[in-house]
């Protein structure tokens, strides 16, 4: 008896393998944002703000 293949599962699994490669480095391409001080970020934010309303 001779073995057969089914190629049309043998075509969605590799897809489906490569669709999950393709999650994960899109997922690692994205940085993370570490030691971030929020306070430091806002101060920036408040002093640009008085600066373009002064200027207004």
């Amino acid at each position: 008896m001779s073995t057969t293949r089914l190629k049309r599962k043998h075509r969605k699994n590799i897809a489906r393998a490569n669709n999950k490669q393709r999650i994960i480095k899109q997922l690692l391409l994205t940085p993370v944002l570490k030691n971030v001080d929020l306070d430091e970020l806002k101060s920036r934010f408040t002093k640009s703000e008085a600066t373009t309303e002064a200027a207004a």
